[in-house]
């Protein structure tokens, strides 16, 4: 599975690819590779990370053509819209990108969901949270146990509750839809 997190810098872009590799590698037994990529302006300029996570040895450690991209910002995802696959999925931060015709869409609004739990800054760990319980590339055990290691100690509580926040927006969504995770939801538009 290759998924790409973009964005701009000081959202925990880097941060994310590195929580999910590490939940992947760790706790689920499977081997990951990530890459990052971020501009020259740091803090608010453009951020990419890279992940590859795979049951077997991962040869290529880069990713070519992205299984799944979740994009924080909107030029994060006029930038690497365009690689992903024909059946790949998008996901979304719907409070800072406007689409234009894409693919498989699925979005939340993290940053909202962020703001509401008392910091701006947590938004990367609700998108991950949405992203797990959507993706299932990693276990939500694995994440649990990976991010109070990946974050200070005074901020796991708020990461494990937005965590928690972007989960069950994603399995609340797969009650009210009546289907399984693995169908194509209503809300997954053809964009």
């Amino acid at each position: 599975m290759e998924i790409r997190f973009a964005g701009f810098g000081g959202q925990g872009i880097i941060r994310s690819g590195i929580i999910v590799g590490r939940a992947a590698s760790i706790y689920d037994n499977k081997f990951a590779t990530m890459n990052q990529s971020f501009g020259p302006e740091a803090r608010g300029g453009a951020c990419s990370s890279e992940l590859i996570v795979s049951e077997s040895r991962i040869l290529y450690p880069y990713v070519t053509k992205p299984d799944v991209l979740i994009a924080m910002s909107q030029e994060a995802y006029e930038k690497f819209k365009p690689n992903l696959k024909k059946d790949g999925i998008l996901i979304i931060d719907t409070d800072l990108v406007k689409l234009k015709k894409a693919g498989k869409l699925f979005s939340i609004p993290a940053t909202r969901f962020a703001e509401e739990l008392g910091n701006r800054i947590i938004a990367n760990v609700v998108m991950l949270g949405f992203f797990t319980a959507l993706t299932k590339v990693v276990s939500v055990e694995a994440m649990k146990k990976t991010i109070p290691e990946s974050v200070p100690s005074r901020f796991v509580e708020l990461n494990l509750k937005a965590f928690d926040k972007g989960f069950n927006y994603e399995t609340e969504m797969v009650k009210s839809r009546g289907s399984p995770p693995d169908v194509d939801p209503p809300r997954a538009e053809n964009f």
